[in-house]
């Protein structure tokens, strides 16, 4: 191949790199399905993001609770080169030796059965909501497919997950939606009591609600939850895909208080920044779906496997549960201290582990979160009176101080 030739497919295959020029192109041919904020991510490294004017940013949303053992880990970025160099994928009509491992450690850690492997929360929503369908009819019969979710929940945007959803904003411009989805208030077991019928197959809830503000189901209501479900005999899926993989201090959120799921969601953190996810449960749901059911083309392929095992070896490695609990008790801990300075901006600081939330009085929370991008800091305003931090697993307590610090610069200046 001449070198005319060599040069002309550089350049086809050269990137652009000044902001501008990215953005445009971005506008021009992208679905303008995101409100992207006007910043080029090119380069990660722990709890830092560099943009590509060369900018450093301190990250405390880890790309919506993905990033848990920081950006670019060495030995999770090692174990994605070493496989890709091995093999990429293969056809789910075959065994793979790394989502086998995978399995069974996710299956240990999470005190379950059985894996169905995805590559998004989205879609493990969906396979939990097709083993309860299934379940149920098996069950009851035909009418046993109605399934419970909370108000404020976020599932997911595909139509099944987007149904489970309840929030109106994301549901309105697809209606019709599946139907058999009942919508329950966050934390009033009587109100859900009065829900479950002979025809409800499963309640589907996330112990921390993320989307909606970082909303927490209390400790008392979780447990409430699973007696009723135990009571009725129907499932319960546990949505733990923002707030899993130790973001909270545990593994899974919801062994933090003691409760157990029948259906248990990850994604987001499980490899640690590649396209994963992954649908686990026990008992009956365990063994529901059988070949021809479900699948998924790139589910469980060993490039994701691969990363997850070396995310997984990195969380146990540096002990990042207990660091996510440490820290995160810290960074709320000095919210709460700068609520007591500023009571009438300040309503509420609420989450747990490095999952937080912080509700202002006032609808200022896009104009704090403007401040914070300004002065370096990555965040994520989730409403007009909301902003959330879901940082990866490895920031510091100074890390936490200096958000403090600039949130209360910000409200001040307001």
């Amino acid at each position: 191949m001449g070198t005319h030739v060599l040069e002309e497919e550089a350049m086809l295959t050269a990137l652009p790199t000044d902001a501008d020029t990215i953005m445009a192109l971005d506008r021009d041919y992208v679905m303008g399905t995101y409100a992207r904020l006007p910043v080029v991510f090119v380069r990660g490294e722990g709890a830092r993001l560099w943009d590509s004017e060369g900018r450093e940013y301190l990250d405390f949303l880890s790309g919506i609770a993905v990033a848990g053992v920081g950006h670019c880990h060495p030995k999770v970025a090692g174990a994605i080169a070493e496989q890709a160099h091995r093999l990429m994928h293969i056809s789910n009509l075959f065994h793979n030796p790394l989502a086998a491992k995978l399995a069974e450690r996710l299956c240990k850690l999470a005190d379950m059965e059985k894996v169905f492997f995805c590559n998004s929360g989205t879609e493990a929503n969906e396979a939990a909501l097709k083993i309860a369908r299934k379940w149920g009819k098996q069950k009851r019969g035909a009418e046993c497919i109605e399934i419970i979710t909370f108000v404020g929940s976020f599932h997911g945007r595909t139509m099944g997950a987007v149904s489970a959803t309840a929030q109106p904003k994301y549901q309105a411009p697809f209606a019709p939606l599946v139907p058999g989805f009942i919508y329950a208030p966050l934390n009033d077991l009587a109100a859900l009591d009065e829900l479950i019928t002979e025809k409800t197959c499963a309640v589907m809830i996330e112990p921390l609600q993320g989307e909606s503000g970082v909303n927490p189901a209390t400790p008392e209501f979780l447990a409430g939850v699973r007696a009723l479900c135990d009571e009725a005999e129907v499932l319960l899926i546990l949505d733990e895909i923002q707030c899993g993989m130790g973001r909270t201090g545990h593994f899974l959120a919801s062994q933090g208080v003691g409760v157990q799921g029948d259906i248990v969601t990850m994604a987001k953190g499980i490899a640690d920044g590649f396209p994963m996810g992954a649908c686990l449960a026990r008992g009956s749901a365990a063994t529901t779906l059988v070949p021809g059911d479900h699948g998924s083309t790139f589910a469980g392929q060993p490039l994701a496997c691969a990363a997850s095992l070396a995310t997984l070896d990195v969380m146990e490695e540096e002990e990042l549960m207990a660091r996510a609990a440490e820290v995160g008790a810290y960074f709320k801990a000095g919210l709460q201290a700068l609520q007591q300075t500023l009571p009438t901006q300040i309503k509420e600081v609420r989450g747990r582990g490095l999952m937080v939330g912080l509700q202002l009085t006032n609808p200022d929370a896009k104009t704090v979160h403007k401040y914070l991008m300004e002065a370096g800091i990555v965040a994520n305003a989730t409403s007009d009176t909301t902003l959330r931090f879901v940082p990866p697993l490895v920031v510091t307590k100074e890390d936490c101080d200096r958000v403090v610090a600039t949130i209360e610069r910000a409200l001040r200046a307001l």
